[in-house]
């Protein structure tokens, strides 16, 4: 399997770069927003900014690599990690404006902007859903609120659906699907939020590690 499909497999599908997914105009037009719906987004974008530490325990479903679990730390912004349970060989980690993905059976280390990877949306500073950032879609069901989003200058390059609770407004998980149509889930169980994160947890992996 090819380095960038395991990232996209193993790693949240974070290379929504390359290739173009086989739909039409219309699968990339804005969703018309109810005032309702406005005012839910605007409390995602709030509660987002203002968890400043989040962890939990996750569960990634990809076609590829089937489920595997995992412990994942967040600290706003910018930082985050996902150490996967042993027997994976797997470490992501995003930190200085990258994401950096450790394939420890092999001695790989692959490196992608921040940016140009969902988590860009997720880590930075001031999490918006408008501007470079078009929301495709917005449901909610019961307890659950669903957010499909695109890059809005490169929508063919994939797309992601964030999960939430509404009550209490917290983050669920999260689907994307890249260029090539591939499918990766993530979903978060145990989650804790504002606690301290010791220090060395966002230091990036290098070949030799």
């Amino acid at each position: 399997m090819k380095i960038k499909h395991i990232i996209t497999a193993c790693a949240m599908a974070i290379s929504l770069g390359s290739g173009v997914m086989a739909l039409g105009k219309e699968a990339y037009a804005a969703a018309s927003l109810t005032p309702a719906q406005q005012g839910w987004v605007h409390k995602i974008e709030s509660s987002l900014k203002a968890t400043k530490t989040f962890q939990a325990r996750f569960e990634q479903l990809s076609e590829q690599n089937g489920t595997v679990t995992g412990t994942v730390l967040l600290e706003r912004p910018g930082q985050m990690r996902f150490s996967y349970d042993p027997p994976s060989p797997l470490l992501l980690v995003a930190n200085e404006g990258k994401v950096v993905f450790q394939d420890r059976s092999i001695g790989q280390v692959t490196t992608i902007p921040l940016e140009h990877t969902p988590l860009g949306l997720l880590l930075r500073p001031d999490p918006r859903f408008s501007g470079d950032v078009t929301i495709l879609d917005y449901e909610q069901r019961g307890n659950e609120i669903r957010l499909r989003v695109t890059r809005t200058e490169n929508p063919s390059e994939g797309e992601m659906t964030l999960y939430f609770a509404a009550q209490p407004l917290t983050l669920k998980g999260w689907t994307v699907l890249d260029a090539q149509s591939h499918k990766t889930v993530v979903h978060f169980t145990n989650i804790r939020t504002g606690m301290p994160i010791a220090a060395g947890q966002f230091t990036l992996p290098k070949e030799d590690d």
